[in-house]
């Protein structure tokens, strides 16, 4: 029943699903990773605040382009008869793998406005806490909330429908 309820039934609420989970996450892992490579500033905020719709395009690109490889692997490590919950986690986790490897150059080229060997160099050092800040944001905050309005819909729908 979870399944049905608390996730997209449609195209049009895959979009909105999409869009939830893409803002939110981009609003707060791009500073948060940001913050962590330079400083806590107020003006640091600012600088990620003229990238974020940029970073936000990229994301959905990448969403769209891997998504279906996401629930692919979801589906070799869980069972259809594991739990909702088990899923929603295994998917958040591939999902986030595949996502942060690459985010993690692409989101520096695009914070620094310049395309460089150095993320590629660094990718090592800096791919643990991407992924790692991005899952948790995505596991606590993004994909919750999104689970949460698809739910109200359905609720809405299925009482509309009585």
């Amino acid at each position: 029943m979870d399944f049905y309820m608390k996730l997209p039934r449609n195209k049009n609420e895959f979009a909105l699903f999409l869009a939830v989970i893409s803002i939110i996450s981009v609003n707060i892992i791009a500073p948060l990773i940001t913050f962590f490579e330079r400083d806590f500033t107020f003006k640091t905020w600012l600088s990620v605040l003229k990238v974020i719709p940029f970073i936000w395009i990229s994301v959905i690109c990448l969403v769209l382009l891997t998504h279906k490889f996401a629930d692919f692997l979801t589906k070799r490590i869980v069972n259809k008869s594991d739990s909702f919950n088990a899923h929603i986690i295994v998917n958040t986790l591939c999902s986030v793998f595949i996502m942060s490897l690459f985010l993690t150059v692409i989101g520096s080229w695009i914070g620094t406005k310049s395309i460089s060997i150095e993320p590629i160099k660094m990718f090592f050092h800096k791919w643990p806490r991407n992924f790692t800040i991005s899952f948790f944001v995505e596991l606590i905050i993004a994909q919750p909330f999104a689970r949460l309005i698809m739910l109200k819909i359905h609720l809405f729908q299925d009482q509309k429908c009585k």
